[in-house]
């Protein structure tokens, strides 16, 4: 699962029919000026100016101004862009339209177990966590679209009344498709407002998380998503998380700065194991990282040079337990290949190997990094019949049982 920021979060519900706000999404304040020229709306409307990063709280945290003429709306930009929140900078803030409305309602679609469920109510906005008992859903069953006879009485139920249900069947509708067409796991939509100019429903707002696999079956996703843990993606682990999107299997990479142990394990369980020896033992994390479902050993080259990349560590520890199918040959030759690049920018110096691992072709993998010892590497090779918790303590030690 993986969130999707609010300026492409409204891209795709635009995308599948709903309304939505006009807005652009900017990194300097000067672009305004060019922008207003293309676009009538940023000259003519009030605006709303809000940090473009996956922050929690803006408006309490200043970052949302709302009313604004282009000058003003310049200047509130001029002011977030560069800011620093926590540990994330602001680099990019998102302008939109103010659009004029009287009631606030709330939707949401989420994927479930069984398939997906639709939330719905007819109040809205910062009124919906006080008054979540009034929140209806139904469940839609894997496989299944809800019917217009059953979005008709969710929106009755929810309190939607006259004219207002079938717009509002409408517009659950289509973001049920966009749930299921865009592997969609959670769209949420507060406030969903009546414009007053039109009376169309149109999303002010937009809370989109996706299927971040998925990305290779949509090719107009241009978008980057947005970091889970409170700071932006680095460079490096953006490059790791394209390589993911376009393998069989899987990599996965964050930097965790300050840490002394690289670990470069065999799927998420032997990462979390790691992690876990690492810490009990005195050791710092660097990183986390995995690579599974036997991913192409060019995949795993890459995702070798970024651990090998990190600063200040002084060991790797790679491997895992024994895998299923996974050819171990394969990966490490991936693995090995990562190591000579990363020797040969002169990435490696003072930097001990520790290797675990089992699995088909692990008499030939495992000799395969040996042979790393004859080019100069600090490499330490074990097979199957090592615990897993041995090599972390020998790691941590620096020394061999």
């Amino acid at each position: 699962m993986a969130k999707v920021l609010e300026g492409p979060g409204m891209g795709l519900v635009s995308k599948w029919g709903m309304a939505v706000p006009h807005y652009v999404v900017i990194t300097e304040a000067e672009q305004l000026g060019s922008l207003a020229q293309a676009n009538a709306w940023l000259r003519e409307s009030k605006l709303v100016v809000k940090a473009h990063e996956a922050i929690g709280s803006r408006m309490k945290l200043g970052l949302v101004k709302v009313g604004l003429n282009l000058d003003e709306a310049r200047a509130a930009a001029k002011e977030m862009l560069g800011k620093a929140v926590a540990e994330v900078t602001i680099s990019q803030v998102i302008i939109s339209e103010m659009v004029k409305h009287e009631a606030e309602f709330y939707i949401a679609a989420q994927s479930t177990r069984d398939g997906a469920e639709l939330l719905l109510t007819n109040m809205g906005g910062i009124e919906v966590e006080e008054n979540w008992e009034k929140v209806k859903k139904i469940a839609i069953t894997l496989g299944d679209t809800p019917s217009s006879d059953q979005l008709t009485q969710l929106a009755k139920d929810a309190g939607f009344e006259g004219a207002l249900v079938p717009k509002v069947v409408d517009f659950a509708s289509k973001l049920f498709q966009c749930l299921e067409q865009e592997d969609g796991t959670y769209l949420e939509i507060n406030p969903l407002v009546l414009r007053k100019s039109t009376g169309e429903l149109t999303a002010l707002d937009a809370v989109t998380m996706v299927d971040a696999d998925a990305r290779f079956r949509h090719p107009d996703w241009n978008f980057s998503f947005a970091s889970e843990f409170g700071r932006p993606y680095s460079d490096n682990e953006k490059a790791i998380l394209e390589i993911d999107t376009q393998v069989k299997g899987s990599v996965k990479f964050i930097e965790i700065p300050g840490g002394d142990t690289a670990l470069l394990p065999a799927g998420g369980g032997a990462s979390v194991y790691y992690s876990d020896a690492v810490l009990a033992m005195g050791g710092t994390l660097a990183n986390y990282s995995e690579y599974s479902g036997d991913p192409p050993d060019w995949a795993v080259e890459a995702l070798t040079e970024k651990v090998c990349s990190l600063k200040g560590i002084k060991r790797i520890i790679v491997g895992g337990a024994i895998a299923n199918f996974t050819n171990v040959k394969k990966t490490f030759s991936g693995i090995i290949k990562g190591f000579r690049k990363a020797k040969a920018d002169g990435k490696m110096e003072g930097v001990s190997i520790w290797v675990r691992r089992g699995g088909p072709f692990e008499k030939e993998g495992l000799a395969a990094m040996k042979e790393l010892e004859n080019e100069g590497f600090d490499i330490h090779v074990y097979d199957r019949y090592t615990p897993l918790t041995d090599i972390v303590d020998y790691a941590i030690k620096g020394v061999e049982a």
